[in-house]
């Protein structure tokens, strides 16, 4: 078998450093928002390249966060892409604002921003791009638009712990990022957490005061705030996976590589990354119109896929209310039809990749 992500090796490869971090936490007797937190905030922002780091339960707070402490809410809209997980969407309508999703391109699989202006409104509030699958949006276009429109630019960092764009990390590009620690990121958790980066001090303040309550002093409750917090043990294993996160990024970047140069089938789209970023190759997502045949072919030779994502946002159930027709977002609907995941991660064998490729070409040759 080669499965799509091997999550026992990481703890295996360094079980002594993580076994000593539980050790650690355990001993302390201090299990939230302490040492561990704080060491770990310090740590990814100075990864990021951000003056802020601020610990949350996941990335789908994180985004929820950053829309609340920036005041974003009922009335407003933040244009979104079509083709993300649902957590971009659901972190908008938590906080009461409407998302507006714009269409991607189809070579990067994310949001075009020529088509960003045609949908901004009076109420329009926010740009969230999402670098999905570790792929960094083009944010250049992004950030000229915004400014010119006096929008805030928020970054879906989900996917994208360590990915490049102009030499700055993502997560260091817009006016706040939220990044998610679910285990199967590039940077992955025991369990769910997530973050927030910033340079912006008093935005980091309030989303500080959200995540607990609203509370700075125990018991005196500034405002309706929320209970996210990254505990204690998470930060804890974090902080041993940090350190190794630029060379795990390393060997994905290399299994990438093997894709790129091994599948030859003009009629399968592999990913392109834009010129001036570095993916963080969290996935390696590639489409074809056969995809249902060729992920069968895979499955039968021992090859673990995933599809990222069998249905759009627009189209599930949690936004019947928007009732957008059938159709309306095409791109967004045939990459869901289209799209295949194949296995990727730092502790996959150059070995399972090549034959990953040779069972690719000979499926679809």
């Amino acid at each position: 078998m080669v499965p799509f992500l091997d999550l026992k090796a990481p703890y295996l490869e360094l079980k002594d450093e993580l076994d000593a971090a539980y050790r650690r936490v355990m001993e302390s007797g201090w299990f939230i928002t302490g040492r561990e937190v704080e060491a770990f905030e310090a740590e990814f922002a100075a990864f990021c390249g951000t003056k802020h780091c601020i610990g949350v339960g996941n990335g789908l707070d994180a985004l929820h966060l950053i829309l609340r402490a920036m005041e974003i809410g009922p009335g407003d809209e933040v244009i979104v892409a079509s083709n993300t997980y649902i957590a971009t969407w659901l972190a908008v309508s938590y906080a009461g604002a409407t998302p507006v999703p714009v269409e991607p391109d189809e070579a990067t699989h994310n949001m075009r921003p020529e088509l960003i202006e045609a949908a901004i409104t009076p109420a329009t509030r926010a740009i969230m791009p999402v670098h999905l699958y570790g792929q960094p949006a083009d944010m250049d276009p992004i950030l000229d638009i915004a400014r010119r429109h006096g929008l805030k630019v928020i970054e879906d960092s989900a996917q994208a712990h360590g990915a490049t764009y102009r030499g700055k990390r993502a997560g260091n590009l817009g006016d706040a990022a939220g990044f998610s620690f679910y285990p199967g990121k590039n940077l992955g958790a025991l369990g769910d957490g997530g973050a927030v980066t910033t340079n912006d001090g008093a935005l980091a303040d309030k989303i500080r005061l959200l995540r607990s309550y609203g509370s700075k002093v125990r018991y005196c409750h500034e405002v309706q705030g929320f209970n996210s917090r990254l505990d204690e043990l998470q930060a804890a294993f974090l902080r041993v996976k940090l350190a190794r996160l630029d060379a795990w990024n390393e060997r994905r970047k290399a299994i990438a590589k093997l894709y790129l140069e091994g599948i030859r089938l003009d009629r399968l789209r592999l990913p392109r990354v834009i010129d001036g970023a570095e993916s963080a190759w969290h996935l390696f997502a590639v489409c074809h119109h056969e995809r249902d045949r060729l992920q069968g072919a895979l499955k039968e030779a021992g090859i673990e896929t995933l599809i990222h994502y069998p249905v759009p946002p627009h189209r599930q159930d949690a936004y019947r209310a928007v009732q957008l027709p059938q159709g309306s977002l095409p791109v967004a609907e045939r990459l869901a039809q289209q799209v295949l995941s194949l296995p990727m991660g730092p502790h996959l064998s150059a070995a399972d990749a090549e034959r990953v490729i040779a069972v690719v070409n000979e499926a679809l040759r």
